[in-house]
């Protein structure tokens, strides 16, 4: 039986290429070459100032945690609803996640709920653009203007996304990108990271090092840091990928239509939704479900197995999985966020994978 897999890269010729080129010439004092060039492609792309390439998101959310100052006795905002990446550096500095609950419709951080949640011990809101969408950037930033904290924003999920025709990952004071084989532009494993602010990029290239200064060539250490790069080989093909992101947001978009006009006018049914002013790249085609159908979301996995279609649940809850479970901060939000209590329940993601054509999405 045919496997009709949840998600996975577009592969073409250029990207082989480019790979080829960086095997063979990449070395000695070229060793640098295509990360300057996919930081600097990309800087273009979303209009960014600097971008820094790096082996994951989650890299590039702990070092802006840490060019921030954010550590022990600080507490960060972030959804309950997401992937334990966004939350998990936090502890890393040694601060303490704080949940908020999301938005009915865009599935992102509630800003009034944020709202509700700051106190003098908040440095920084990490907003997700869960599965593409995006939350009110506008609200936000008159939150974190008012209250002098700083946003992170994890755009891990939504390359090519848009609100008001700017690029998803530049609304905050520093952004984060996902290159995982999942996602819309891949590396395999990879991400970067990307910031208007001289003196955060200077304190991230010098984090993300050992804590030498670039250029060094004395090995001089100042600080304990951390080794956060990626290779040339992973650069070469993600600046393959980034030139050809119109073609795969495109692809991504189309596979979104073709789930919306199959299922389109079934109430019970609900799929990722576009507000005003949103151009949603669709990482994944989402569906939430009727209250009514009372589905396990382990259930519907098996049972799309049985027929070869790989699903995935809707991220669960934060304040729910084992890592948080016993935080006071988690057990506060499993009483307060009862809309991320809902979605996460009942939500699925369907085959969203590059590869795809109408007539899988017809089979799904």
């Amino acid at each position: 039986m045919k496997k009709i897999p949840i998600a996975g890269p577009w592969v073409t010729d250029l990207e082989i290429d480019y790979v080829k080129d960086a095997a063979k010439n990449s070395w000695y004092e070229n060793y640098q070459d295509w990360n300057i060039r996919l930081e600097e492609t990309f800087c273009k792309y979303s209009n960014s100032r600097y971008a820094v390439s790096l082996p994951h998101a989650t890299s590039g959310i702990h070092l802006a945690l840490l060019a921030f100052g954010i550590g022990e006795g600080d507490e960060v905002i972030v959804p309950d609803a997401t992937w334990i990446a966004s939350a998990a550096p936090i502890k890393y500095v040694g601060a303490q996640p704080v949940f908020a609950d999301i938005d009915p419709d865009t599935w992102c951080i509630c800003p009034k709920s944020v709202k509700k949640l700051i106190t003098d011990k908040t440095k920084a809101i990490i907003p997700v653009d869960l599965y593409g969408s995006m939350p009110d950037f506008n609200f936000l930033r008159k939150i974190t203007n008012k209250y002098g904290i700083k946003i992170i924003e994890d755009a891990a999920e939504a390359v090519g996304s848009e609100l008001n025709s700017k690029q998803a990952g530049t609304f905050g004071d520093v952004g984060v990108y996902s290159f995982h084989g999942s996602k819309t532009i891949s590396t395999g494993e990879g991400g970067l990271l990307v910031t208007d602010n001289e003196e955060v990029y200077r304190r991230i290239l010098f984090l993300r090092d050992h804590g030498r200064q670039p250029g060094d060539s004395f090995f001089f250490n100042t600080e304990i840091a951390y080794k956060y790069k990626m290779s040339s080989l992973q650069a070469a093909f993600g600046t393959a990928q980034v030139e050809r992101i119109n073609e795969l947001v495109h692809k991504k978009r189309q596979i979104f239509s073709w789930y919306k006009e199959r299922l389109s006018g079934n109430d019970a049914l609900i799929l990722n939704s576009e507000p005003e002013a949103v151009k949603n790249s669709y990482w994944l085609t989402t569906l939430i479900y009727d209250k009514k159908f009372n589905y396990e979301k382990k259930y519907l996995m098996d049972k799309f197995l049985d027929k070869g279609i790989v699903i995935r649940p809707f991220f669960n809850q934060l304040s729910k999985i084992p890592a948080f479970i016993e935080d006071d901060e988690a057990e506060k939000a499993r009483k307060n966020n009862l809309v991320a209590n809902d979605i996460c329940s009942r939500g699925i993601n369907l085959p969203s994978a590059l590869c795809l054509e109408e007539k899988d999405i017809d089979y799904v």
